[in-house]
C-alpha cells in the first residue's frame, strides 16, 4: 500500500471555458461511466491537463482545451490567483495519475470560446478523454458530479462569477 503523503502533486492546468451567453463549457469523462445510461449520468468536468516540461501555464491551458475539445478559437479572460490543489480518493492512490501521485495541484484560467460550436471536437486525441459536451450556467458547477474535484468546482464557481 503506498502512503499518499509521500506522493507528489501533479502540476495541471484547468479551463473554466465560457460561451457568450455567459454558459460553461463541461464534458463526460470516458473512463467515469454513471449509472443508469441517461445522457447526464457519469463523471462530468471543466477540461485540464499536465503541463509540459518548460511550458508556461498559459500556454499548457490552450494547448490542453485543443487537444482535449478542439477549441482554438478562445481568449483569455483571466485566472485564479492561486494554484488549486485536490487529493484522490484513497482507493486511487497508486492507481490513478499512473500511480505517481497523490493527487493534482491546478492553475485554473476563465476563457470565453468566440467560435462556431462546429469547432467542438471530443475524437482528435487517441486517448479520448470526454464521449459527451454541453453548455451549462455556471452555478450548475457545483451540482453536476465533479466527484471528488467538488470543492475545487466550488471555488471556481465563487472566483469565475464575474465572467458570465
Amino acid at each position: 500500500m503506498i502512503a499518499a503523503a509521500s506522493l507528489p502533486y501533479r502540476r495541471n492546468v484547468g479551463a473554466v471555458i465560457f460561451n457568450q451567453k455567459g454558459e460553461v463549457f463541461v464534458a463526460r469523462r470516458t473512463d467515469m461511466p454513471g449509472a443508469g445510461g441517461g445522457p447526464d449520468d457519469g463523471v462530468w468536468q471543466c477540461p485540464q491537463g499536465g503541463i509540459d516540461v518548460d511550458e508556461a501555464t498559459d500556454k499548457a491551458v490552450f494547448r490542453e482545451v485543443a487537444e482535449e475539445t478542439g477549441m482554438t478559437s478562445l481568449t483569455l479572460q483571466g485566472e485564479h490567483p492561486e494554484w488549486l490543489s485536490y487529493d484522490l480518493p484513497a482507493e486511487l492512490i497508486g492507481k490513478a495519475l499512473k500511480g505517481r501521485y497523490r493527487g493534482q495541484t491546478q492553475k485554473w484560467y476563465a476563457l470565453r470560446f468566440i467560435g462556431p460550436e462546429s469547432e467542438i471536437r471530443l475524437d482528435l486525441d487517441a486517448h479520448q478523454e470526454f464521449d459527451a459536451w454541453k453548455w451549462v450556467p455556471l452555478s450548475a458547477l457545483t451540482t453536476l458530479n465533479v466527484g471528488f474535484k467538488k470543492p475545487i468546482y466550488e471555488e471556481l464557481a465563487r472566483a469565475f462569477a464575474s465572467y458570465v
